[in-house]
Protein backbone atom coordinates (compact mmCIF):
# COMPACT_ATOMS: atom_id res chain seq x y z
CA UNK A 1 0.00 0.00 0.00
CA UNK A 2 1.31 3.47 -0.88
CA UNK A 3 2.15 5.76 2.01
CA UNK A 4 -0.48 8.40 2.73
CA UNK A 5 -0.97 11.16 5.26
CA UNK A 6 -4.28 12.41 6.63
CA UNK A 7 -4.83 15.98 7.79
CA UNK A 8 -7.92 17.02 9.74
CA UNK A 9 -8.80 20.71 9.46
CA UNK A 10 -10.81 21.70 12.52
CA UNK A 11 -11.70 24.55 14.84
CA UNK A 12 -12.28 24.77 18.60
CA UNK A 13 -15.81 23.94 19.78
CA UNK A 14 -16.72 22.00 16.64
CA UNK A 15 -18.68 18.86 17.62
CA UNK A 16 -18.44 17.44 14.09
CA UNK A 17 -14.65 17.83 14.38
CA UNK A 18 -14.72 15.66 17.51
CA UNK A 19 -16.57 12.94 15.61
CA UNK A 20 -14.23 13.23 12.61
CA UNK A 21 -11.18 13.07 14.88
CA UNK A 22 -12.39 9.79 16.41
CA UNK A 23 -12.95 8.16 13.00
CA UNK A 24 -9.65 9.40 11.57
CA UNK A 25 -7.68 8.33 14.66
CA UNK A 26 -9.18 4.83 14.55
CA UNK A 27 -8.62 4.33 10.80
CA UNK A 28 -5.12 5.81 10.92
CA UNK A 29 -4.14 3.56 13.85
CA UNK A 30 -5.60 0.49 12.14
CA UNK A 31 -3.78 1.16 8.87
CA UNK A 32 -0.60 2.66 10.28
CA UNK A 33 -1.20 5.93 8.44
CA UNK A 34 0.14 9.14 9.99
CA UNK A 35 -2.31 11.94 10.63
CA UNK A 36 -2.28 15.45 11.99
CA UNK A 37 -4.76 18.13 12.90
CA UNK A 38 -4.68 21.81 11.92
CA UNK A 39 -6.77 24.51 13.61
CA UNK A 40 -8.11 26.72 10.82
CA UNK A 41 -8.49 29.67 13.22
CA UNK A 42 -4.69 29.97 13.29
CA UNK A 43 -4.58 30.98 9.61
CA UNK A 44 -6.62 33.69 7.90
CA UNK A 45 -6.27 31.78 4.61
CA UNK A 46 -7.53 28.50 6.12
CA UNK A 47 -10.37 30.31 7.86
CA UNK A 48 -11.44 32.01 4.62
CA UNK A 49 -11.19 28.82 2.54
CA UNK A 50 -12.58 26.24 4.99
CA UNK A 51 -14.54 28.28 7.56
CA UNK A 52 -17.97 26.90 6.66
CA UNK A 53 -16.78 23.39 5.80
CA UNK A 54 -15.09 22.07 8.95
CA UNK A 55 -14.22 19.41 9.63
CA UNK A 56 -12.32 18.96 6.39
CA UNK A 57 -10.30 15.82 5.69
CA UNK A 58 -7.25 16.04 3.45
CA UNK A 59 -5.41 13.01 2.12
CA UNK A 60 -1.91 13.84 0.97
CA UNK A 61 -2.89 17.53 0.98
CA UNK A 62 -5.92 17.03 -1.28
CA UNK A 63 -9.46 17.61 0.02
CA UNK A 64 -11.24 14.30 0.52
CA UNK A 65 -14.31 15.16 2.62
CA UNK A 66 -15.97 17.87 4.64
CA UNK A 67 -18.59 18.04 7.44
CA UNK A 68 -18.57 14.28 8.07
CA UNK A 69 -15.99 11.51 7.75
CA UNK A 70 -17.32 8.23 6.41
CA UNK A 71 -15.06 5.44 7.65
CA UNK A 72 -15.69 3.15 4.68
CA UNK A 73 -14.97 5.94 2.18
CA UNK A 74 -11.82 6.98 4.05
CA UNK A 75 -10.52 3.40 4.10
CA UNK A 76 -11.22 3.06 0.38
CA UNK A 77 -9.34 6.27 -0.37
CA UNK A 78 -6.40 4.95 1.62
CA UNK A 79 -6.43 1.73 -0.40
CA UNK A 80 -8.01 -0.63 2.13
CA UNK A 81 -11.65 -1.53 2.66
CA UNK A 82 -11.87 -4.33 5.20
CA UNK A 83 -15.18 -3.31 6.73
CA UNK A 84 -18.06 -5.72 6.25
CA UNK A 85 -21.02 -4.49 4.28
CA UNK A 86 -22.46 -4.32 0.81
CA UNK A 87 -19.96 -3.91 -2.01
CA UNK A 88 -19.61 -0.45 -3.46
CA UNK A 89 -20.66 0.25 -7.02
CA UNK A 90 -17.71 0.47 -9.39
CA UNK A 91 -16.52 4.00 -10.11
CA UNK A 92 -18.24 5.57 -13.11
CA UNK A 93 -21.42 3.51 -12.85
CA UNK A 94 -24.86 4.41 -11.62
CA UNK A 95 -26.53 2.17 -9.10
CA UNK A 96 -30.13 1.11 -9.61
CA UNK A 97 -32.40 -0.87 -11.89
CA UNK A 98 -31.50 1.22 -14.97
CA UNK A 99 -27.72 1.00 -14.50
CA UNK A 100 -25.82 1.30 -17.71
CA UNK A 101 -22.03 1.25 -18.03
CA UNK A 102 -20.53 4.61 -18.87
CA UNK A 103 -19.15 4.67 -22.39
Amino acid sequence: MAAHEITLLSRPGCHLCDEARAVIAAVAADLGVPWSERDITASADDLREYGEMVPVTLIDGIQHDFWRVDERRLRKALGQSSLPGPPSAPEGRRVGPKSQPDR
